[in-house]
């Protein structure tokens, strides 16, 4: 395999330079000092960019989260929603992107990847729906394409989410809430030798949701975890496993919201088209590190091997295809995939300056059985197609950072990608093949200051993601039997973006830390494969840049307010619109802690306006969100919190299309189709502690 890389890639990574492991500090700070703000690790000194930063356990308990992947959303600019069922993955919005489920941010949880190449429902799919709150220590983020650990699917950005190791004391909680929300977790850690300790956690699930439909989710969670050593040297295993099953109601047309009827029944924003819709999944990962630091640097080994399971039905268009049997196909996917990790860093100097260089390899492989059907009722009618794949991605990174001056210091990197795909199309053999491809990613930062306590940032760099293998060797569209009309394009194995950042970050009002980021972003191409349609979909380049401005203020030890906002322009190179880019999102949050034996947080989510079409002639609406936590502790082991949701109990939309769909009955037309936000919803938890 590494003779597919160029030499200078190889060289470039030889330079000891790579990103340090998930609890250190961000790579390319020679000398830092830390302030440990207890919901913030952001202090001057501690990063790269302003668009970086971490996220504390105390913040993460302070908010209520409807859903496990919203956790997310303390990442700021980044907003997370659902339209087809809670077992399916969120919707993520960051940065211009509708990133539908994933594709363009990585995110990863105690070093294993979420993201799913070559997925059965769209390209690096990310299910966080497995996600156990009460074990997150801290989420680590970081945005565009400046940083050489960050690989696949991290141009608009990454996050990075790390479990704890042990608990500071058992716990067991019981959530009761409205439209059959019910959930009980438990968790616990004990040392059962001198530095190892043993942590095991489980959580069982049960929602129906304000649908029409039941959505009958049923969720399991399990969490086991072996440490040992210390945070200097020693290792941890991690086994995880997950299942759920639900019915999922999809995006309905806006039109018959608006009618309030349906063949002379009353119809309303929580019906549904096709009442069999929705699906189940698996997941079962088990991951292992080691870990080794010394007076001169740090060296990192892990490892982790995971199964998968997904089979997803979906109906969007009702009956505008096949409109005997409607609309619904199913999509599977199962897959074996495992992967390796290492890293090296190492203190040094270079011609007299001070520096920090580190060397990496991460390698993925995923062996995927992947099909699409058409469906009747879940069952399948007819195969679309279906395919064995092999998919390899190796990467190589190099990052050296040197203090210049006291108050200068800058990063360059180098990163190498190689993807190697193999597709056997066992229903439409002419779209088999093999396909491969490399690609070289510099990066290059500068940090100047502190100035007056604050400093100033400067990014820049290229990224990647992949493309669906069985784009890279389509040649027929499978759904299209004329051999005169359904020859397709290929998509290439790996998609280039270049990025650029200005920022700054300032703590320069004792008790504020504000960040500002000014920043681009451009594609190569947008051209993607559809994995519900099975073939691909061509567009052009595209290009975005915006600004981001993030306050956190803390006037009084147990008061936080949180201010994020976010501008973004998106186009494409022709000049059209990017459909479903948002333009403005917000969200303002004030949390008061341990104020005697209350803590209360109040949050507002604002989720701007943007196209629906090219043409920037059909637009969606905008929403605004108001969320509200209340925690009365009883005593030293128990407390009780009351979660709303959707205070105000607005009607809003969680998703918003614009396209071509028939219900059956009535006539074609193009239109716009919504999946409503959750009306106000109440949940009431008891935690106690053991």
């Amino acid at each position: 395999m590494l003779r597919k890389f160029p030499a200078a890639a190889i060289a470039a990574a030889c330079l000891y330079c790579a990103s340090p492991p998930a609890q250190t500090a961000p790579t390319g700070t020679v000398e830092q000092t830390v302030t440990v703000r207890g919901h913030y690790d952001n202090a001057i000194g501690s990063s790269d960019a302003a668009s970086q930063g971490t996220i504390n356990r105390e913040l993460l308990k302070s908010r209520p989260a409807l859903r496990p992947g919203e956790v997310l959303e303390f990442v700021p600019g980044l907003i997370v929603t659902q339209h087809a069922g809670d077992g399916k993955a969120n919707q993520y919005f960051l940065r211009g992107f509708n990133l539908d489920h994933g594709t363009d941010f990585a995110t990863s949880v105690d070093g294993v990847p979420v993201n799913m190449p070559t997925h059965a429902h769209g390209q690096g799919y990310t299910d966080l729906n497995f996600l156990f709150p009460e074990l997150v220590q801290r989420i680590e983020y970081r945005k565009g394409p400046y940083f050489a650990q960050s690989g696949d699917f991290s141009s608009a950005g990454a996050a990075d989410i790390a479990y704890l190791r042990r608990l500071d004391q058992g716990f067991a909680t019981l959530t009761l809430g409205g439209n059959g929300y019910q959930r009980a977790a438990a968790g616990a850690s004990t040392e059962i030798a001198p530095d190892l300790t043993l942590l095991g956690a489980l959580e069982i699930m049960r929602n129906d949701g304000p649908w029409t439909v039941p959505e009958r989710l049923r969720r399991n969670n399990a969490v086991l975890s072996l440490a040992g050593g210390s945070s200097a040297r020693g290792w941890s295993a991690r086994l995880l496993t997950y299942s759920a099953r639900w019915d999922s109601t999809d995006q309905i047309p806006q039109a018959l919201i608006d009618a309030g009827s349906y063949h002379g029944q009353p119809f309303g924003r929580f019906d549904s088209l096709d009442p069999t819709a929705g699906g189940d999944t698996r997941r079962s990962s088990l991951a292992a590190e080691w870990h080794d630091e010394d007076d001169t640097g740090r060296t990192r080994v892990a490892g982790w091997l995971q199964r998968y399971r997904l089979d997803l039905n979906s109906n969007f268009t009702y009956a505008l295809e096949r409109p005997a049997d409607g609309d619904q196909f199913k999509q599977r996917d199962q897959r074996t995939a495992a992967g390796l990790s290492a890293s090296r860093t190492h203190s040094h100097s270079v011609a007299g300056l001070d520096a920090r260089s580190e060397a990496g390899v991460q390698l993925r492989h995923d062996r995927i059985h992947v099909g699409l059907f058409d469906a009747v009722a879940r069952r399948v009618t007819n195969t679309v197609r279906e395919d064995e794949v092999r998919e390899t991605m190796l990467g190589l990174y190099g990052q050296t950072a040197l203090q210049f001056t006291p108050v200068l210091r800058g990063v360059l990197g180098l990163r190498a990608d190689h993807v190697r795909n193999r597709v056997q199309a066992l229903s439409h053999p002419e779209n088999g093949g093999s396909a491969s491809d490399t690609q070289l990613s510099p990066k290059f930062t500068l940090v100047a200051g502190p100035f007056a306590q604050t400093e100033f940032f400067f990014n820049a760099g290229r990224g990647l993601h992949s493309n669906d293998a069985r784009g890279t060797t389509i040649t027929r569209d499978p759904k299209n039997a004329d051999p005169l009309s359904n020859a397709v394009d290929t998509v290439p194995p790996l998609v280039a973006s270049r990025g650029m950042e200005l920022g700054l970050r300032t703590e320069a009002v004792p008790g504020l830390q504000s960040s500002l980021a000014l920043w681009t972003l451009k594609f190569d191409s947008e051209l993607v494969f559809i994995g519900d349609a099975g073939a691909t979909e061509a567009s052009s380049g595209s290009r975005r840049h915006g600004l981001e401005f993030n306050n956190r203020w803390t006037p009084r030890p147990w008061l936080l307010v949180d201010l994020d906002l976010a501008w973004t322009h998106a186009r494409f190179d022709n000049g059209d619109h990017v459909p479903n880019s948002i333009d403005r999102v917000a969200s303002l949050a004030a949390t008061v802690r341990d104020w005697g034996p209350w803590s209360a947080s109040l949050q507002w989510r604002y989720l701007g306006p943007g196209p629906l079409v090219e043409d920037n002639s059909v637009r969606s609406l905008s929403s605004l969100t108001t969320n509200l936590r209340v925690s009365r502790k009883l005593g030293a082991q128990a407390e009780l919190t009351l979660d709303v949701f959707n205070l105000l109990d607005r009607k809003l939309n969680d998703i918003q299309y614009f396209y071509e769909s028939q219900p059956p009955g009535l006539p074609a037309a193009e239109g716009r189709h919504v999946h409503p936000a959750e009306p106000r919803a109440l949940r009431l938890s008891l935690r106690m502690g053991f």
